[in-house]
């Protein structure tokens, strides 16, 4: 029998993954523990003018699809109007087939605008006029509102230690917004040392915004405490890293004094200077986590910037990043081991990018679980290129045989989207059929309230304990 499209059985290939999503996994409140949403627009509670502003602006999986469709850059980031933009995306759509974002943008017309239509050149006209008007109503389709439609609970941000949070003091003070936005440590720039005159700038920043002079390695490390525990005081959990690999070369105290002291000087490092000061601060980031009893999120293996021609014209993050190849297992051995040997080593979540890595990192965590904190390391969800159904597969099925399902936290947007949540319906459609053939198959007992019971925690009950909010 064929199905139509993304029909209310959309992913559910039988009567015990529907019984699971539905009676277990639909209704469940969403926690959106990782994503790159700009608080100042959710104090602001903005509305969108048209589909090209909620869709197109920044969003470089998509940007990536038009150029392989040969679309000019003029309607991608260029100066055309919203209205071209978004046709050369519909142009786009019917091309799109079996990837990832055919099935997100009619999940996201679908959820948010009641269009049940497939997204064409035909249908274009009326899908934009329809979702304009609706857009148009701050009352339904602004900012918040659509977080309120999605059943979000909890957002999670990613900022810079040197942030003000004026924005989540904002939110926290309106009652009349019940959605907690917390914010997340994201201190990357504290150790891209190599860039000299990039890394000062950011240290005089961090002087200036922590009240703290800084003049050596010492100080330096005092100011970044000073902002975590600021961080820690605005309600943040979590910290996280977008690094290629993990660092973890030896190096002394004094060694690490003195690049400090090279670098505020002016001077350029060697490479294996580098590689020493990340990997010492790697270290410390860390256990400043542990001493607040945050989480850890590391990213690991995207490699960046590959266009350099088009990296001069419109910066990072437009699209031209993808999969690197680094050794992973020993690194993270030593840095692991290495915190875990004096009890600083905090909850972490670990993010592949190269799906090669997913047994590596799976059975590398498995080393390091406590005995005292379930799940306490955690093969992360899909992420980036692995965000869609294969990697989701893959990453559920590697978790399943290497560690725990049970004590998994769940989904993520990573998104900068205020209609990327139905990412999390994906997943949890997704996390159903797996369990529902299991059934099926005879691999788990036919008995659909443990396992729906298991369904519930991992899309809501393991986060909203893992994390300590």
């Amino acid at each position: 029998m064929k199905k139509t499209f993304i029909n209310k059985s959309f992913l559910l290939q039988s009567r015990a993954a529907e019984e699971l999503y539905f009676s277990y996994a639909a209704k469940m409140p969403i926690i959106d523990y990782h994503c790159h949403l700009n608080p100042q627009e959710i104090a602001d509670d903005i509305s969108f003018d048209n589909l090209t502003k909620l869709w197109l602006a920044g969003d470089h999986y998509k940007w990536r699809a038009m150029r392989a469709n040969g679309i000019d850059e003029k309607f991608i980031t260029g100066d055309a109007d919203d209205k071209e933009k978004f046709n050369k995306w519909v142009e786009t759509i019917p091309k799109t087939l079996r990837n990832p974002l055919y099935h997100w943008v009619h999940l996201e017309l679908k959820k948010y605008f009641d269009v049940d239509d497939l997204l064409s050149p035909k249908t274009a006209d009326a899908i934009w006029e329809k979702s304009k008007k609706m857009l148009a109503n701050k009352k339904s389709h602004s900012c918040r509102n659509l977080m309120r439609q999605s059943n979000v609970e909890i957002v999670c941000t990613t900022d810079d230690p040197c942030d003000s949070l004026s924005a989540h003091k904002q939110i926290a003070k309106d009652e009349s917004f019940n959605i907690r936005v917390l914010p997340t440590w994201r201190p990357d720039k504290g150790m891209t040392v190599e860039n000299t005159n990039k890394f000062n700038e950011w240290v005089d920043k961090l002087e200036t915004t922590s009240g703290i002079s800084i003049s050596d390695y010492s100080s330096y490390m005092n100011a970044l405490e000073n902002r975590h525990t600021f961080f820690d005081e605005m309600g943040c959990r979590l910290s996280d890293h977008g690094i290629e690999t993990i660092y973890a070369e030896d190096f002394s105290l004094t060694e690490i004094e003195n690049i400090f002291k090279k670098i505020r000087a002016g001077n350029d490092l060697e490479n294996k200077e580098i590689l020493k000061f990340k990997s010492a601060m790697l270290l410390e980031f860390a256990r400043l986590d542990n001493k607040r009893n945050w989480t850890q999120q590391l990213h690991l293996g995207a490699l960046r910037n590959n266009n350099s021609l088009m990296f001069q014209k419109l910066g990072p993050d437009t699209g031209y990043d993808s999969i690197g190849d680094w050794n992973v297992a020993k690194p993270l051995s030593r840095f692991f081991d290495k915190l875990n040997s004096n009890n600083e080593l905090p909850r972490t979540i670990l993010y592949n990018l190269n799906p090669c890595d997913n047994e590596v990192l799976a059975t590398m965590l498995g080393n390091f679980q406590d005995g005292k904190t379930p799940g306490k390391m955690q093969f992360g969800s899909g992420w980036w290129f692995l965000d869609q159904k294969d990697g989701m597969e893959k990453q559920i099925e590697v978790l399943s045989q290497f560690g725990l399902l049970s004590r998994f936290v769940g989904m993520l947007t990573d998104s900068r989207s205020f209609v990327s949540y139905p990412r999390h319906d994906y997943f949890r459609r997704i996390l159903c059929n797996i369990l529902g053939n299991d059934i099926i198959n005879g691999l788990i007992p036919n008995d659909i309230e443990l396992v729906g019971n298991m369904v519930k925690d991992i899309c809501y009950n393991n986060a909203k304990k893992y994390f300590n909010f």
